[in-house]
């Protein structure tokens, strides 16, 4: 992290800790295009065991990970469903048209959160005139809806209706562990209800780089190959894996420090003449709208005084703790939150 800067724009910016480099330096590697790293084959076992699902494959990013899922799911002219605020939709590039030919169907949930009741009237039908309904995609948690959860109650009709209609349901799980760790829920009861899981080990877990998708055996056999043809094919990825399985065993349980931080940061900045409303914390992440003036200025002026976050509008600000951020930092931050003129 810049030391000039105490370091709120995003769990990303996290630097691996002694220990993980640790593992890194000494892991047993091979070359993975051959199938033949041991550490990023423990990596994709640990997690689809984790999460109850079949089999695993280590990929450079989240955004990969997501639209390799897309492309496993859908054929061109078919339709995906999400909500309008979805990482899959806002933030790939438009890797739905690019790499799949699909269209999208964009949901309003309430901060993110989808229900059944939103998802049945947008499934079309057998007409000439429609793509076809193929997969709904949900996002754990919702980064736009300011950390958002999803519980397995939630989550479990969703997977009814999906099944029923007959399309492939896929988790976004960008910060599926800050969810467990909210939620309570269990990891394993996962793979129930998921045709694809992407699980992200370079935000909340502080691994450097990586994501792994999880699925069936044949579902993951058919997403190599998509990798390979997406440039994603690792050589000596153990390295980075062994970062990741570090990560799981470790950085899991602390998530719940960087929960208890977000909510110290929202009460002061709900404390202050500047900020109209903070949206609710569940986990990492405070997002909250400006009373009036710019957001972009406000976070200039906290840039100023050694605060580092981004806007998400032209009125709303975010900030994500993570743990590189200490005790005293979120002191020091919230001081800096309530004198600010």
């Amino acid at each position: 992290m810049n030391s000039r800067f105490l370091d709120f724009r995003s769990d990303t910016v996290t630097k691996p800790t002694a220990g993980m480099l640790d593992a890194m330096m000494t892991a047993k590697v091979g070359d993975d295009v051959f199938g033949e790293d041991e550490t990023v084959h423990a990596l994709e076992t640990k997690l689809a065991s984790t999460f109850n699902m079949e089999a695993g494959l280590f990929c450079p990013s989240g955004t990969m990970t997501n639209q390799i899922a897309i492309k496993c799911f859908t054929q061109p002219m078919d339709e995906v469903i999400c909500d309008q605020t979805a990482h899959v939709y806002r933030y790939e590039i438009g890797g739905i048209a690019y790499h799949s030919a699909a269209s999208v169907r964009l949901l309003h949930g309430e901060r993110g959160i989808l229900t059944t009741e939103l998802i049945e009237p947008e499934i079309n039908e057998d007409n000439i005139h429609y793509p076809n309904s193929s997969l709904v995609v949900l996002e754990n948690t919702v980064n736009k809806g300011g950390g958002s959860c999803y519980t397995l109650a939630q989550i479990a009709p969703i997977h009814h209706l999906c099944n029923i209609k007959g399309l492939k349901l896929h988790l976004d799980g960008a910060r599926i562990f800050n969810a467990l760790v909210a939620t309570g829920d269990d990891a394993s009861e996962y793979g129930k209800y998921f045709d694809g899981i992407s699980v992200c080990l370079s935000k909340g877990l502080g691994a450097p780089v990586g994501s792994v998708l999880l699925g069936s055996k044949q579902m993951i056999h058919k997403a190599r190959k998509i990798r390979k043809a997406f440039g994603g094919g690792m050589r000596q990825a153990g390295f980075l894996a062994a970062a990741g399985i570090y990560a799981l065993d470790n950085h899991v349980e602390r998530l719940k420090d960087d929960h208890a931080h977000a909510k110290a940061i929202a009460a002061a900045l709900a404390s202050t003449a500047y900020v109209k409303s903070v949206m609710p914390v569940e986990t990492n992440i405070v997002i909250f709208e400006v009373e009036k003036g710019s957001a972009e200025k406000i976070v200039n002026q906290l840039k100023e005084k050694g605060l580092h976050c981004n806007t998400t509008s032209a009125s709303t600000v975010r900030l994500v703790t993570h743990l590189d951020l200490t005790p005293a930092m979120i002191d020091q931050a919230i001081e800096i939150i309530l004198h600010l003129s």
